[in-house]
């Protein structure tokens, strides 16, 4: 099979002919219809996420149709199309798995980091980790669901009961989130890269009442802010634009360093909250409710062989939506 492999941290992928691998006991062996790309792919890539299990196939967000299943496998079949999220296997014994809260495992799993993901033309995947893709979404466009949009729902749990909420960073988890928001009734104040003209349009389309830079505040003061930018500045800038008791809630699994910023804008009992990985829950729930929403993904797609473009671009914010690779093109 063709796959993008990372062999070193700070290089770029290199396109390889790999064997298709073989699925063990409770594993599916899919192929690969789309993966979706995300930041986590370019903190692995540029090193900023340590101990990544390589050489590796990165990618975390993908649709597959199951070819093949290991010899304990009972949740799918083959001709099956499943998604793949970032959470891969979790121990099931650790103190927070036996807690519910498997997303803190302290042996975990993690697709294309600790295991080989989907920047590929085939992939393995536990069975107990993959879930059933709703109907009515074609591949390309529910490939961001698995990762833009379970983290992005995760996050808005944290969000509290108010609604004006403030979405730092519109990409591909904004996009998807800020649908579910204004669904659910919260008005949707969205922040991107200060002069990005058009992904503020791109927000307003969406619905989102106001959309700025985020280096000012918001028009009033926002219930919740959600921060999905890996910039550390962003904590201080959305504790000042929320009210007293508002959550703001960092939404990566990565972030620059936060800078010192006075007690005044903490106090009031506001409070920074991050989320870490997801849980199954959370992708049955929002899997579930995508289609009444319904969410409708902007997508933006690569051939296998250019997905270091598409990483490029991402960093420099050169799409709206979400990129999605596509292996067989």
């Amino acid at each position: 099979m063709k796959a993008m492999l990372l062999e070193q941290p700070g290089t770029p992928m290199r396109l390889s002919e790999l064997p298709i691998p073989e699925p063990v006991a409770h594993e599916v062996l899919l192929k690969v219809l789309a993966c979706g790309v995300c930041r986590t792919d370019l903190h692995i890539i540029d090193g900023e996420l340590s101990d990544p299990s390589l050489p590796l196939i990165p990618g975390h967000q993908i649709v597959g149709l199951v070819q093949k299943t290991g010899s304990a496998v009972t949740k799918f079949a083959e001709g099956d199309r499943v998604g793949v999220p970032w959470l891969g296997q979790t121990c099931g014994t650790c103190r927070f798995c036996r807690a519910g809260q498997e997303n803190l495992c302290e042996s975990p799993i993690f697709t294309g980091y600790t295991r080989h993901g989907g920047f590929a033309q085939f992939a393995t995947a536990h069975e107990q980790f993959c879930f059933a893709i709703p109907e009515g979404y074609a591949d390309v466009q529910a490939a961001p669901l698995l990762c833009a949009g379970l983290i992005g729902y995760r996050a808005y749990r944290f969000a509290g009961d108010g609604r004006a909420l403030g979405l730092y960073g519109f990409g591909s988890a904004a996009h998807i989130l800020c649908q579910v928001a204004i669904y659910q009734g919260w008005e949707i104040f969205a922040f991107t890269r200060p002069g990005d003209l058009e992904k503020q349009a791109f927000a307003r389309s969406l619905g989102a009442t106001w959309a700025g830079g985020s280096d000012v505040l918001p028009p009033k003061p926002l219930d919740a802010a959600i921060i999905f930018a890996p910039v550390g500045p962003l904590v201080p800038m959305a504790l000042k634009a929320v009210v007293a008791g508002g959550n703001v809630v960092c939404a990566g699994i990565y972030m620059s360093d936060i800078p010192a910023f006075s007690y005044d804008i903490l106090w009031g009992e506001r409070s920074i909250q991050s989320v870490a990985n997801l849980t199954r829950r959370d992708g049955e729930e929002f899997l579930a409710l995508a289609p009444e929403v319904p969410v409708h993904t902007g997508v933006t797609t690569y051939p296998l062989s250019e997905t270091n473009q598409a990483l490029e671009d991402l960093r420099e914010g050169r799409f709206k939506g979400a990129a999605v690779v596509l292996p067989w093109d």
